[in-house]
């Protein structure tokens, strides 16, 4: 049993579900999908689509394998060839996906948009059922890293390694509006690649953005320049996130010290630091992505990341700290991005071995 941490249930692989402390959630194994890729591709993204039907994963490789939610059985490939094909092995890593959502003016459902990591990075968009590229844009000398929707499903935004972040109309697929630099006082924008991004869930014009140089920047498309910074947390994945009321914003930052923070958005200051408490008290987990469960009030918290190889679930309550409640540990691998269901029923965990293990809040 790893570390310490009690009630713990073994699965395949070696690493184990842990559910612990004494609150009601508990977490347990639902299923585990491999695409099966030698060598190896890591798994970039995971994402529930809007109506928790599917859950889409991006690789290493560029594939994007898209499965049902609820068994785990893989309903659609795009972008990609099955493994130990001669096509399997594609040169341009799928780094983020974003459904787009159901909310959006177009009749087309089950759409689902794509970036990756080209010396000019490209943006495609995916009627999964069909499997046809509906669009594609290139972002000329940028490799992309990270995307959003507005919840509206009106417009989305990307960034990556020119430090730029671009604004496009959903409807026309055009880009509108640019956003760099800051009022030079108390903001400057980005100086270093970007890794996250997060659109405000109320207000189209504010967006939050994470990377390299160890700020959280929030920007304003009606200034077009950041308005407000966030110092102090070091980016390195999709580990931005913003609560349903807008109130709170989630930093998970790649470091051995305070890497999981939450803060103020109106303040811009630090309002909680969680106490992580890996199961090894060696080396603690360094993170490389965090999110809010979905739900009206962001009741809960995933998170993980590297060193420590780990997942770990949180319950929060009003004026109390977060208190873990499970925790996916003694992974082989460092996990790269995880998910909540819409719901909050499910929860995916991709890691750098390739693999996504979904697991069932009960």
């Amino acid at each position: 049993m790893a570390g310490g941490y009690g009630g713990a249930m073994a699965i395949e692989g070696g690493e184990e579900v842990a559910s612990f402390g004494t609150g009601t959630k508990r977490i347990r194994s639902k299923y585990t999908v491999n695409p099966g890729y030698a060598p190896v591709a890591d798994c970039f993204c995971v994402r529930f689509s809007p109506d928790d039907q599917y859950l889409a994963t991006s690789f290493a490789n560029g594939a994007i394998h898209v499965y049902s939610a609820e068994t785990g059985r893989q309903e659609f490939l795009l972008n990609g060839s099955p493994p130990n094909t001669e096509l399997s092995q594609t040169p341009l890593p799928t780094t983020q996906l974003r459904w787009r959502p159901h909310a959006a003016a177009s009749k087309t459902q089950s759409v689902l948009i794509s970036v990756n990591a080209e010396f000019d990075g490209q943006i495609m968009q995916w009627h999964i059922k069909s499997g046809k590229c509906l669009h594609s844009i290139v972002e000329k000398g940028n490799q992309i890293f990270c995307l959003d929707y507005f919840n509206d499903g009106s417009q989305f935004a990307t960034a990556g390694k020119d430090r730029l972040l671009r604004v496009y109309d959903e409807a026309t697929k055009r880009q509108v509006m640019t956003l760099q630099g800051g009022d030079m006082k108390e903001t400057a924008g980005h100086s270093n690649r970007i890794f996250s991004l997060k659109y405000h869930p109320d207000d189209p014009n504010i967006i939050l953005s994470g990377g390299w140089d160890n700020t959280v920047q929030v920007w304003d498309t009606r200034k077009g320049i950041s308005v407000k910074s966030l110092w102090n947390c070091y980016i390195c994945g999709d580990a931005v996130d913003i609560s349903s009321d807008g109130r709170q914003i989630l930093t998970g930052s790649w470091r051995t010290e305070n890497a999981l923070q939450i803060w103020d958005f109106a303040s811009g200051k630090v309002a909680q630091t969680v106490d992580w408490e890996s199961a090894s008290s060696k080396s603690p987990c360094m993170l490389f992505a965090a999110q809010f469960s979905k739900d009206p009030a962001s009741s809960m918290i995933l998170a993980g990341g590297s060193q420590e190889n780990e997942a770990k679930f949180f319950m929060r309550q009003p004026g109390a700290a977060p208190v873990p409640f499970g925790a996916l540990v003694s992974m082989p691998k460092p996990v790269f991005t995880v998910d909540w269901s819409i719901g909050g029923k499910y929860a995916a965990v991709g890691s750098a071995d390739g693999q996504v293990r979904v697991l069932e809040v009960v």
